[in-house]
């Protein structure tokens, strides 16, 4: 099979994805957790309608999945593709300025009145891209390649399928997720609906990624309540609670994203408000091992209960949600489905790069949940910020993995 993507073609489906704002809110209890998701999600609706899939449905929290029968590959397992619509309350997904630059090395200036540069001292896998086209930013946005380069490849597939009916391949599933940014993507996903046998996310980075271990996660609240009286006459009255925070942060392991990576678990701080009355920190806890995680949690709670034997009962309350676990106690028993992908990267000409993801995806969830389901590389780099980029090669070498996934026999 002599696959030939239209590079132009998937380059124009994903900066039309990318050009509706999707960024979802951690504020927000509803789901979605900002209605302009569905914005996106009937585009993509309508095209998977024109394209001739079968079974498209939106429902009524923003989950649309689609079907593609069989053609010629009957008996196969049928495979899901999953992808989420949201892009990252950490910075604005609203009007993407992308621009396409063919790199020659060293740095790339987003925007020169202001000064903001992509470092390939600060990002040296931009080294890697020398010689190729790489789309970036103007600074002042994300690029939301994360997830709408793997919207776009699994749409661009999917298109090429239809339009090459000499093709055989199985029954394709196809499913995109809202709000997984802020990690609720697959909290209300139908698996008996989607019909999949197993699945692959397109949410992962640097092309030829395939990973099926993730971070077992939690968030955790802390609050503190302060004694505010007037500071003349404080003494031995006052008690901050700004400063009790801080004191509590003083306590914590000194394991953070910034200085761990691999299998290294982290306490990452991502919140702090407060008053001398009361105030809060919020962390996001995050550890490969189930033993260490739970670890973890059991330090912020130790904490908080040393705290209050120091300053009083109720002076500070922790609490811990988990949030996922490490689909890879649910995936080992399947590795065929693992070897597959990987054999599919390597018939495109990709080298597998297997390891663990250090953060999540919808399919740590899915997993549990019934449909095993690994993470490929959807090709982008430097997510929630204003210096991500897509090398344009890692977006059509993404389809192909996808196209020689479903064209190619499962061997359990």
């Amino acid at each position: 099979m002599n696959i030939r993507i239209d590079k132009d073609r998937i380059v124009e489906r994903f900066k039309r994805y990318i050009a509706i704002d999707t960024q979802s809110s951690e504020t927000s209890e509803t789901t979605p957790s900002t209605e302009k998701q569905f914005d996106l999600a009937r585009l993509l609706e309508k095209e998977m309608k024109e394209m001739g899939l079968q079974e498209v449905s939106l429902d009524e929290h923003c989950y649309l999945m689609g079907t593609l029968p069989a053609n010629g590959l009957e008996g196969q397992p049928r495979i899901g593709f999953v992808s989420h619509m949201d892009t990252s309350p950490d910075m604005s997904g609203q009007g993407i300025n992308p621009r396409i630059v063919q790199y020659e090395g060293g740095d790339i200036v987003l925007d020169e009145k202001e000064g903001i540069v992509l470092s390939a001292e600060t990002f040296p896998e931009l080294e890697f891209y020398k010689g190729q086209e790489v789309m970036v930013t103007d600074g002042h946005t994300l690029l939301a390649a994360d997830d709408k380069a793997g919207i776009a490849e699994i749409m661009e597939a999917m298109q090429y399928l239809t339009e090459h009916p000499e093709i055989k391949h199985g029954e394709i599933k196809i499913g995109f997720t809202p709000d997984e940014e802020i990690g609720r993507g697959a909290d209300l996903f139908d698996v008996k609906k989607f019909g999949a046998d197993f699945a692959y996310t397109m949410d992962g980075g640097q092309i030829g990624e395939l990973e099926y271990e993730n971070f077992n996660a939690a968030a955790a609240t802390i609050t503190f309540k302060g004694l505010n009286v007037h500071p003349g006459s404080a003494k031995g009255k006052m008690i901050n609670a700004m400063l009790l925070a801080m004191e509590y942060n003083g306590y914590l392991p000194t394991a953070r994203p910034d200085n761990t990576e691999g299998y290294e678990g982290f306490y990452h701080l991502i919140s702090m408000s407060g008053t001398v009355e009361e105030a809060t920190l919020q962390y996001i806890l995050r550890d490969h091992d189930r033993e260490l995680f739970e670890l973890q949690k059991s330090c912020i709670q130790e904490t908080a209960k040393r705290m209050c034997e120091l300053y009083g009962e109720g002076r500070v309350i922790a609490e811990v949600k988990d949030q996922y676990y490490n689909m890879r106690e649910v995936v080992e028993p399947v590795m065929y489905v693992v070897r597959h992908a990987e054999e599919a990267m390597k018939a495109v000409g990709v080298e597998p790069k297997i390891g663990p993801i250090r953060g999540g995806t919808d399919g740590s969830k899915l997993s549990f949940m019934g449909l095993p389901c690994p993470n490929i590389f959807a090709g982008g780099h430097n997510f929630h910020g204003r210096y991500e980029y897509l090398p344009i090669n890692n977006l059509i070498k993404a389809t192909e993995v996808i196209l020689k996934i479903v064209t190619t026999p499962v061997e359990k």
